[in-house]
């Protein structure tokens, strides 16, 4: 596992770390065909030390994403397959005998990584969940009382299935609002399925992201050294208001139940000044904003029955509610 990194190992060269996460996106593209824009959720979310919900049928390459994103970064990552019989202590680890000794020790789960793949979080019970609300907003886990903090970066990638919803327990919107995004893969397009055909033919095996040539090109330190940059992105308060602005038409929209919250709002701020700077850039513009606002707001919406009974989806309201609002010059 890769060690905690300490404010006096973080790489100080902003323009370095940018440098080398950007080459990150290169090395994924060895593997992974067609989700640049996942790709780039995930970096977005580490930056802000957020998490992301990503939403894709199955056989689009979530689990191959995390895990060449993890190589790529060179960080530890694993997955957990959420299932109704899952418990707790099955992710955040448990006490257990030691037997040479005869003494309760505690033994790590699978939250104790950078990078966590939450396969089918809405198929696990709502206990299980709310153990990984705790780690997702503290970054540390409860077990007989004791807060055990968890390694630094940490990022949770948990994946729900769009099509299938016997046997599941639906995300609450409180734990969707934790999620600071929430990336769809798509199904890709015939050029990019194609190559992903033709590098099976020639035998690549996704078991084995190595052998396809992805390498380390950033680590810890330059996660923390763009975290601390970010926080340093400037943003006008013609810009602040036009996130707010946009807040508050999803709130006033006919079609909605539930609007965007300030700390959804919150949220668009800080993943727009991650973006910003992943785009070479110390201020925040509106196309920024514009950029985000669908990946950050959308998940934390909710319709009203009647909206959905006339085939109204949340894109579409919050396409109307960004349309509605003046882009500040």
């Amino acid at each position: 596992m890769t060690e905690p990194v300490t404010s006096t190992t973080v790489d100080h060269d902003h323009s370095g770390a940018r440098e080398r996460l950007g080459a990150v996106r290169t090395e994924v593209a060895k593997a992974v065909v067609g989700q640049d824009s996942a790709v780039s959720g995930l970096l977005v979310a580490l930056l802000c030390g957020g998490h992301v919900l990503m939403e894709g049928v199955p056989g689009v390459a979530k689990t191959l994403l995390v895990r060449t994103l993890a190589a790529a970064l060179s960080v530890d990552a694993r997955r957990v397959q959420f299932t109704p019989d899952l418990m707790p202590g099955d992710i955040t680890g448990s006490m257990v005998i030691d037997s040479k000794q005869g003494e309760l020790s505690f033994r790590e789960g699978p939250l104790f990584t950078n990078l966590l793949l939450a396969d089918e979080i809405n198929r696990t019970p709502p206990k299980t969940q709310s153990a990984l609300l705790e780690a997702m907003e503290e970054g540390q886990v409860s077990v007989d009382g004791v807060s055990r903090r968890l390694p630094r970066p940490f990022l949770v990638a948990a994946t729900q299935n769009p099509v299938e919803y016997e046997g599941t327990y639906p995300l609450p919107e409180a734990q969707l609002d934790r999620f600071l995004v929430k990336v769809v893969l798509p199904i890709p397009d015939r050029d990019a399925e194609l190559e992903i055909l033709r590098r099976h033919a020639e035998g690549f095996d996704p078991r084995d992201i190595s052998a396809a040539g992805v390498g380390a090109v950033a680590g810890a330190v330059d996660i923390e050294a763009g975290q601390a940059a970010v926080r340093e992105v400037t943003i006008s308060s013609d810009v602040a208001g036009y996130v707010v602005d946009i807040a508050r038409a999803t709130r006033e929209s006919p079609s909605l139940s539930l609007g965007v919250s300030p700390r959804g709002a919150t949220a668009l701020l800080r993943a727009a000044r991650a973006w910003a700077w992943l785009s070479g850039r110390d201020f925040v513009t509106p196309d920024d904003v514009k950029s985000l606002a669908h990946a950050t707001l959308g998940h934390r919406l909710g319709l009203r029955p009647e909206a959905e009974l006339d085939g109204v989806d949340v894109d579409q309201v919050l396409s109307s509610a960004l349309g509605s609002v003046p882009v500040p010059r």
